[in-house]
């Protein structure tokens, strides 16, 4: 623990507070808060907050974990044919290595892809995809890859739930919507809180498949916060300045974390 996590983050923490560059003077300076100044300061950063935001509240907080629900609910549903179906597919996905998730997408996105071609069928109307809409088109290829694990966090928590419940509630007159909002949600409430947690912290970080497919671009318009400290630190050599980027993404991390630890709270003094 103490070299392979505390040691490192030490030293993060005192590189956020100097010049340290990759390049240039091999001299190291302390300028205090000069970096966070900058960070607070920037257009640029103010722009990278704003997609990081997006992106991870549209892929992750409303499409993995919607997507992850409706499918785990499927399969309970449904047979064992469907469920093995449904688990291949989905978790296939997930299994794929970022980078060749974000390749697959950069193909079936692309001016020429599958999804123009379908489109074109159809007489609809064509665009390159990741140019105009890039924010929107990583989002949904991080859907895409990441529903798998919602999946299977809300297929475990529903195999907890009691039949007999959701018969009675039947029984009394309530229809498959009334059933699950007033029964089955109710019941998995604080596994829905734990996995937001989980899977906001994990989109919060995804660097790859971004990278793949856009590299943050065009014009960083789809460039977050994990690609504009990589862009700092590593591409113009402002090692400090991509550190201190580095803590404020490791700060908002935290805050979703508090919101989502204080909900398990609040859900325990519930009971």
């Amino acid at each position: 623990m103490l070299v392979f996590l505390l040691g490192p983050i030490l030293y993060c923490l005192y590189s956020a507070f100097t010049d340290m560059a990759l390049t240039g003077s091999s001299e190291t300076s302390f300028v205090g808060f000069e970096n966070f100044r900058k960070i607070f300061t920037s257009d640029e950063f103010g722009r990278a907050l704003g997609y990081t935001l997006f992106f991870t509240i549209v892929s992750a907080i409303i499409g993995q974990n919607v997507l992850g629900m409706f499918l785990a609910l499927t399969m309970r549903a449904g047979g064992p044919v469907a469920r093995a179906v449904v688990s291949a597919v989905v978790i296939g996905a997930w299994v794929l290595p970022e980078v060749v998730a974000g390749y697959l997408w950069l193909a079936f996105l692309g001016e020429d892809g599958p999804l123009n071609q379908i489109l074109g069928f159809l007489h609809l109307p064509t665009q390159d995809w990741l140019f105009s809409l890039p924010i929107l088109a990583v989002s949904l290829a991080n859907i895409w890859r990441g529903t798998a694990f919602s999946m299977l966090v809300y297929s475990a928590a529903l195999s907890e739930v009691p039949r007999e419940i959701e018969e009675a509630a039947t029984m009394d007159g309530a229809g498959t919507i009334r059933r699950l909002v007033s029964v089955t949600i109710p019941m998995v409430r604080r596994t829905i809180a734990t996995n937001l947690m989980l899977i906001t912290l994990q989109t919060l970080s995804v660097f790859g498949l971004i990278w793949t497919m856009t590299r943050g671009g065009p014009s960083g318009a789809s460039t977050t916060l994990p690609l504009f400290a990589y862009q700092q630190a590593f591409q113009l050599s402002q090692l400090g300045y991509g550190t201190a980027l580095a803590l404020v993404l490791l700060a908002l991390g935290g805050v979703f974390s508090l919101i989502y630890l204080r909900i398990l709270r609040l859900e325990d003094g519930v009971r």
